[in-house]
């Protein structure tokens, strides 16, 4: 299927991108629809630098409209041989410059090609997440089309200049001939004056109507704005907030940066017709001019808009600028500080940023054309502080509850308008000794999964409980985003039962940030969490991502499961004693034929950098009467034969081969008076 075939297979939406493209001059939706299969084929980016190659391309060009016009006569299409023909005609103002007609076609081609990208990546994320995707998707639409509209009725607004300015001139030639020529004829002077008075007439009504529509635009305008900053915008920043701690959430800003940029092209295009206008009544006015009366206003709503407008379009700690302006040449400089307003609480710190701290804004480092500014290599001197002074807090945070934030200033110049942009990161934790890094994170999860509020420094002074489905799908997003396989409610429901003891539901239970990470020091729940996290992201992330360890199970869920079982079935869970730790359970029969469940010490990490967990469950053995070694693990549960489970995950040699035995400390533990454990 060629590329114009796709495209013509899109949704609306970009139906309607795609008739915007060809609303330009360069290439005619008719040339590009008749030559489709031709025009894709080609290699226009080669003729775009070689004049010969590209002399040859436009001869050919030439010769398939003249093919395409033979058609349209046989079958007698009227219009499009007209049309065939007159573009042919056009087409000859490249005879000189035929690279430049391939530059014109290639840009076609390239945007057409960002169209369906967009449209592909709205389908890829439409089937990830179809419930939620559905309400957005539908609010998107509405905000295309509202882009579409604004879009549209600016164009029509640039064709009624032109018409003004045409009546104007018109006017204003008769007008002077009038003055200078003698009519004698007072009839005929009278016609004139008529005629003189009704293109005045027309001129005002063509003046206020315009007017009257700039002041509409900018009431779009006013809406549109509002939709960007304070719901599109917002909830970016909240999916960025999320994002940072695992979730698996979009915050591509490509899109965004099409809405911000469509609308401040729009805002400027506004800025150029009042300033015509200006021109235009400079050279000819009259009393109760309606340009002289309403413009000024008009004019300052515009750039209050847009400079309030611009201030919201610096976002993200590698700095973006959500505007893209091809004219759009001088230097921005961006600038970092740290914390502008730190709040008076004692204790809290202050800091210098160090290193290069002004950047320019630029392309080169930006991956879909956009201006960046990436700060890399600073660094952060703390200020000696001096006596605490009058009105300070008695409120005491930990240095890992302690929020700062990073700003970034810059000023964005263009067609006379200056406006002073800033923008900061979100809070960060600043540590001073790696022990204080597991802490640290802790906060930064716990901030940004609760707080709506992304410029809260003071967030822990009073921190919020968090709600248990809230808290669990954070817990969910950690496993998520370091193996690409999170929590399932079985795992979920382990921990809450943890937390918050036996309950027939959780979903109204809170969990208290003291709970979470500062009870039981050292030995936090986050601390056990976070270091199950990384045994398995270090050591058994494979396992993990195939569902083969169970992990998150109680003693007593456990054993209700494996005493079900046969002998032999064993399966894999997290110690709830030992960070860090992972064992396995299996069921016996006792003496008096009832199953019986045994454990095996938990398994660390430093166990496991000897020896993969895989090769310790191939061979795992069990002294029996007669001292005989057997491997009582046999079926990891429900009932997969272990081998099938692990097999592929397992070295060629087993036994005293295995090159992993001769390095494992092996020791003896007494279970019972005839059981032992190696």
């Amino acid at each position: 299927m060629t590329q114009w075939d796709r495209l013509r297979q899109l949704p609306p939406v970009y139906i309607q991108q795609l008739h915007e493209l060809y609303d330009r001059d360069g290439l005619p939706m008719d040339v590009r629809h008749y030559l489709s299969a031709w025009i894709e084929k080609q290699e226009w980016q080669r003729a775009a630098r070689d004049h010969d190659f590209a002399v040859v391309l436009f001869q050919v060009l030439l010769e398939n409209l003249d093919i395409q016009h033979s058609r349209f006569v046989q079958e007698e299409s009227f219009l499009l041989q007209h049309n065939i023909r007159r573009y042919k005609q056009n087409f000859q103002r490249y005879l000189d410059e035929p690279c430049s007609l391939a530059t014109a076609i290639l840009w076609f081609l390239e945007k057409e090609k960002e169209i369906l990208a967009s449209a592909d990546l709205a389908e890829q994320v439409q089937l990830l997440r179809v419930d939620q995707e559905a309400m957005e998707t539908n609010s998107q639409q509405d905000l295309e089309r509202k882009m579409a509209g604004l879009r549209n009725e600016v164009q029509c607004m640039e064709h009624t200049m032109v018409c003004l300015e045409e009546q104007q001139d018109e006017f204003d030639f008769k007008f002077q001939t009038h003055k200078l020529e003698a009519v004698v004829d007072e009839a005929l002077k009278k016609e004139q004056v008529k005629v003189l008075q009704f293109l005045a007439n027309r001129l005002n009504d063509c003046r206020k109507s315009i007017l009257s529509d700039i002041n509409k635009v900018l009431d779009w305008t006013d809406d549109l704005i509002n939709l960007l900053v304070k719901k599109e915008l917002v909830e970016w920043q909240r999916r960025q907030q999320k994002a940072c701690i695992g979730a698996p959430d979009n915050v591509c800003l490509d899109q965004l940066e099409k809405w911000f940029t469509s609308v401040a092209e729009c805002l400027f295009q506004v800025r150029g017709f009042l300033s015509k206008l200006e021109e235009l009544s400079g050279k000819v006015s009259y009393e109760n001019d309606p340009v002289k009366a309403r413009r000024p206003a008009l004019q300052k709503r515009a750039d209050t808009l847009l400079k309030d407008y611009l201030h919201n379009l610096l976002t993200s700690v590698t700095h973006l600028l959500l505007v893209k302006f091809p004219e759009l040449n001088h230097s921005m400089k961006v600038d970092v500080s740290m914390d502008r307003e730190p709040p008076q609480i004692k204790g809290y710190r202050r800091f210098n940023v160090m290193g290069t701290t002004t950047k320019n804004l630029n392309m080169a480092e930006s991956q879909n054309g956009g201006m960046v500014a990436d700060f890399r290599h600073l660094t952060l001197k703390e200020q000696k502080s001096g006596g605490g002074s009058k009105g300070v807090s008695d409120i005491s945070l930990s240095v890992t509850e302690e929020l700062h934030l990073i700003y970034f200033n810059t000023v964005f110049e263009l067609k006379g308008l200056a406006v002073g942009m800033q923008a900061c990161s979100l809070p960060v934790v600043i540590i001073s000794n790696s022990s204080q890094q597991q802490s640290a994170w802790a906060s930064v999860l716990w901030f940004n999964m609760l707080s709506q509020d992304p410029k809260d420094v003071v967030f822990f002074a009073s921190s919020p409980a968090a709600p248990w489905p809230q808290f669990g799908e954070m817990l969910s997003w950690q496993f998520l985003s370091a193996t690409k396989l999170g929590l399932n409610p079985d795992q979920l429901e382990m921990i809450a039962h943890r937390l918050f003891g036996k309950q027939p539901n959780y979903d109204t239970y809170k969990v208290a940030w003291s709970k979470f990470s500062k009870e039981n020091l050292p030995e936090t729940f986050w601390v056990w969490f976070d270091g199950i996290l990384f045994m398995v992201k270090t050591y058994l992330v494979d396992l993990w991502k195939e569902g083969l360890i169970m992990g998150f199970v109680s003693k007593g869920k456990e054993k209700s499961l494996l005493k079900k079982k046969k002998r032999g079935t064993f399966l894999l869970r997290f110690s709830e004693s030992v960070i860090g730790g992972i064992t396995f359970s299996w069921v016996e029969t006792a003496i008096t034929g009832e199953p019986d469940v045994k454990t095996v010490q938990p398994f660390t990490k430093e166990d496991l950098s000897q020896i993969p967990f895989h090769e310790i469950i191939r061979n795992f053995q069990l002294l029996e009467a007669d001292n005989v070694p057997e491997n009582p693990l046999l079926y990891l549960y429900p009932d997969t034969p272990k081998d099938r489970a692990f097999g592929k995950y397992y070295t060629e040699k087993t036994g005293d081969d295995s090159p992993y035995i001769k390095y494992i400390k092996t020791k003896l533990v007494f279970v019972s008076k005839d059981v032992w454990l190696v």
